[in-house]
Formats: C-alpha cells, sequence, structure tokens
C-alpha cells in the first residue's frame, strides 16, 4: 500500500485534508486525501511508490495542525475471523521495519469507547505473537519505529508503522490530562496541554519559574490564570468579568476590569503573555505580534478561533502574517501550532522571542 494516516479530531477531517494535501505537495510528494466525516482519521494516498517513507521522514509532524499521529500504512484488513485475528496480522512481517513497540489503538470517535475495550485485551497477545514472529524486538526500545493496528471497526483494522523521531509519543496521538478539582473551569487543560506539546520538559524549571510576571487576556473566570498561579506566578487578570475567589485569595492576581485590546503592562517586566479571548483570529494574531514586537512580554500562548467555514485556510493565513509581520520587524522568533485535544474550535499557537 502506498498510504499515510492521519488522526485527527472528529469533524475536522476535511481541514486535516487539506492540510496534509498542500504540506505533501510542499515537498513534492503527490496524491490525494480520503475521508469519512466523523471518523477521526484522514487516509492520504501517494501516487509514487516511496513517497509514504519520504513523508515519514521529512514531513515533521509538529508542522501539522491538525494531525495528532502520522502512520505509513503497510496493509488493511477487514471481516478478521474472532477465532483467530492475530495470523492474519503476522502476515505483516515482511512490510515493516523491525519495531520497539506497538500501539493497538482506534481513532477518536464515536466507536472508540467500545473498541478501546477489545484494543487493551487484545494488545498484549498480539504483542507477543509479534515478538515470536520477529515483527518486533524481544524488548520495547523506544529509538525504533511503533508498530500500529488500528481498528476502525470490529474485525476491520489499518496496520502500518510510524518513526520515534516524527511522531507522537502518546497513545493515540492524545495527551490526556486530569482536571483539577480546584480549577475555576476545564479551559485550564487548553493550556496546561499547550505547556506540554510546546516547552521542553527540561526547561520547565528556567521557562515556566516561580516568581515569574504573566498577562492574561480575557481571562474570566480564570481556568488559563490558574496555571500560572498554580506555578507560582504573578498575574495581571485582563477582563471585565469576575475572577473566581480562589484565585484572588492567593495574593498573585491583580485584576484589571478592562478591555484586553487596550491593556498595557505597566511594568516591562512580563514573561509569558496567555490569551483565551473569544474574538476574530487575524485580530488576535495582531494583537500577539503587537506584544512581542513592543518586547512587552517574552513568550505567548493564545489561541486562534477557528471560522466555520475555511478553518485551515484561515488559521494558516493568519500564521503567515503573523509570521510577516514579526519578520518586517527584525524580531526572530520560534512559533509553534497545533489542535489540541483539548481544543474544540480553535488551534493553540506558541510564540517566543529570540532576540
Amino acid at each position: 500500500m502506498n498510504q499515510i494516516l492521519l488522526y485527527c479530531r472528529p469533524g475536522f477531517e476535511k481541514e486535516c485534508a487539506a492540510e496534509i494535501q498542500d504540506k505533501a505537495t510542499g515537498i513534492e510528494v503527490y496524491g490525494f486525501p480520503r475521508t469519512e466525516r466523523n471518523s477521526g482519521y484522514v487516509l492520504f494516498e501517494c501516487y509514487q511508490n516511496g513517497d509514504t517513507e519520504k513523508l515519514l521522514s521529512d514531513l515533521p509532524l509538529d508542522s501539522l495542525l491538525f494531525a495528532r499521529q502520522m502512520i505509513a500504512v503497510v496493509s488493511q484488513f477487514s471481516d478478521l475471523d474472532p477465532g483467530d485475528r492475530i495470523s492474519p496480522l503476522l502476515t505483516v512481517a515482511d512490510e515493516v521495519p523491525k519495531c520497539g513497540d506497538i500501539r493497538v489503538e482506534t481513532p477518536d470517535n464515536d466507536s472508540a469507547k467500545e473498541l478501546l475495550k477489545f484494543c487493551r485485551k487484545f494488545t498484549v497477545p498480539l504483542r507477543q505473537a509479534m515478538r515470536k514472529r520477529g515483527v518486533m524486538l524481544a524488548k520495547d526500545n523506544p529509538r525504533k519505529p511503533v508498530l500500529h493496528v488500528c481498528f476502525i471497526a470490529p474485525g476491520c483494522c489499518f496496520v502500518g508503522y510510524s518513526l520515534t523521531t516524527n511522531n507522537s509519543p502518546h497513545y493515540m496521538g492524545i495527551h490526556r490530562l486530569k482536571f483539577p478539582a480546584d480549577a475555576p473551569s476545564r479551559s485550564t487543560l487548553k493550556l496546561e496541554e499547550a505547556f506540554h506539546a510546546f516547552i521542553p520538559k527540561s526547561e520547565w524549571d528556567e521557562r515556566l519559574a516561580s516568581g515569574m510576571w504573566a498577562v492574561d487576556l480575557g481571562a474570566c473566570p480564570g481556568g488559563w490564570t490558574y496555571q500560572l498561579v498554580k506555578r507560582s506566578m504573578f498575574v495581571h487578570a485582563i477582563d471585565n468579568g469576575l475572577m473566581a475567589d480562589s484565585l484572588m485569595e492567593t495574593g498573585q492576581v491583580k485584576h484589571h476590569a478592562v478591555d484586553g485590546f487596550k491593556f498595557e503592562p505597566p511594568r516591562k517586566n512580563v514573561t509569558w503573555l496567555v490569551c483565551d479571548m473569544v474574538e476574530k483570529p487575524a485580530r488576535v494574531a495582531q494583537l500577539m505580534g503587537e506584544w512581542i514586537i513592543q518586547r512587552w512580554a517574552k513568550e505567548a500562548m493564545f489561541n486562534l478561533k477557528l471560522p466555520m467555514n475555511r478553518r485551515y485556510e484561515e488559521v494558516k493565513e493568519d500564521i503567515d502574517n503573523l509570521r510577516r509581520f514579526l519578520i518586517e520587524n527584525g524580531v526572530k522568533f520560534e512559533l509553534q501550532a497545533k489542535h489540541l485535544y483539548h481544543d474544540r474550535e480553535e488551534v493553540t499557537v506558541h510564540l517566543r522571542r529570540l532576540n
């Protein structure tokens, strides 16, 4: 087979398909996407042999906004015999590199809950059989490719592999987090996941340090401010609404009941700017660029709310415009963006000034 399997959020197959078509063409890989609405995955069919390997090695997963995982498909099975599902799967032995791990999973869709029960039970016997057949190493090896068996229905699955140098380390491509009981809103998980996704854990002590000052635009009731406070930062919370009493009682939060587009920090000692305002994405991106250009903050984490139509095209245009704005003003920067698991109709962007 000559296909790439991409996981995405259900309902965003069209955006994921448009993006893989665009990015693949950019590295001279040609093909077409196959989609099924609300399936949680996209299949990209390459025209030329060897192009799946090229995509897997040359197209960084981190550069894709809407894809959670990227897998080279080697075989597809349907109507597997419930009495012996393993034997047919062993026939992929000559089609995959020797793997150091296996994930029996499913796309994140309405069928996932029931399928996952089976996937978990099936993983251990399948791993043992794959090791015996020589498809996998005798012990887990995090440097070797990962074998993926993705069930899209009972008895129906794709088999393929991903590269540990260019894949998501998370099962199903999802970084699951536990909601803190004392957080003011579930939106807190968006910022927590963003820190995990964009800031290397080895740099947290330096870049997410206690005592830093931060600004949260559109802070009410405080879901994002909560993440900053629990890291012992001090926060200017900007919102005309009310903040959670539990945050105000910490003494780490100063509430400013003003428009987030008009606020200017009283002192130029802000490290982090975060923003989850419900506003046109182009306007938010422009505002974030202005803060970084004027050195009002060193790093920014913000959401771009997606429109109903042309979601990929809109967010790509907004991010491209932000890049040009920064370059024109002589700013060296690092920019990352992803449709995270805890996002809904938005894409999270991280921007860091480097000069």
